[in-house]
């Protein structure tokens, strides 16, 4: 039986023609299983929009505690850097925008390459993307106009998106779980931020996707995975190593702009 959306869609048939339209996208595959560090992988979605020839393509990954902020944030207004060093959480930027989010191997990291160049159009199609996989474990969810994915009043998932010529690339943090003093304490928004949404603490804001389902978290990767995409493309070790050399230019201090 097909996928039914409350306010997503007006029928099944709708739901079962946009889950065929995403089961066309690759899954990109690495030749080795070793978690890297978070600009590798920053690193490997732009190299796959610039260099492999495919409509759609998606990854998921994971990464040791990190922080990640925004193209135009400023860091230390944004990070507690004393807290991330004591605590061994690594510190990266991203070309995308939007705001600053905690990561560790309890999230999970979903990268979307698309050859649609209308950033609107491929941010509402991965917004869409996540929301059949959470239909689909059954769990009713519902985008927001900040491309954020909500249960309830909470946010679960959060995205953003940059261009490159005849490309978008989206990326989201999912929360399945985390390490919730690190989030509170690595991420430092002011507190008027938090008090323009009439909410006091991050807590408050999000919710954990372990807390609507049983499934743990490796069985949430498979049903995403087959749920999305029916193929698969592998990168090849010179690839790979390409990757690498794209990485450093995230880990250059200019780039970065962290006080060693």
């Amino acid at each position: 039986m097909g996928i039914c959306f409350v306010g997503l869609a007006k029928s099944c048939k709708f739901a079962e023609n946009l889950q065929n339209e995403f089961l066309g996208m690759k899954y990109i595959t690495l030749p080795t299983s070793e978690v890297r560090r978070l600009s590798f992988y920053l690193a490997m979605e732009e190299y796959v929009a610039r260099h492999l020839d495919e409509p759609d393509c998606f990854f998921l990954w994971q990464v040791e505690p990190s922080v990640i902020f925004g193209r135009n944030q400023v860091l230390e207004n944004e990070v507690n850097v004393d807290y991330c060093r004591t605590h061994g959480i690594k510190l990266y930027r991203r070309k995308s925008g939007g705001g600053c989010v905690y990561a560790d191997m309890d999230n999970l990291m979903w990268s979307f390459i698309t050859s649609e160049e209308n950033v609107n159009f491929a941010f509402n199609r991965f917004i869409n993307m996540v929301l059949l996989v959470l239909r689909k474990l059954g769990i009713e969810a519902t985008g927001t106009s900040h491309n954020d994915v909500m249960i309830g009043d909470r946010k679960v998932c959060g995205t953003a998106c940059y261009h490159l010529e005849g490309r978008s690339i989206v990326h989201s943090t999912m929360l399945y779980d985390t390490n919730m003093a690190h989030m509170l304490n690595a991420i430092t928004p002011s507190r008027e931020k938090l008090q323009k949404k009439g909410i006091e603490s991050v807590r408050q804001r999000i919710t954990l996707l372990k807390d609507y389902t049983s499934l743990p978290l490796d069985d949430v990767k498979t049903l995403i995975r087959e749920t999305l995409c029916q193929d698969s493309r592998m990168l090849t070790p010179a690839e790979v190593a390409a990757v690498e050399t794209l990485e450093q230019t995230y880990l250059k201090e200019e780039f970065i702009k962290i006080l060693q």
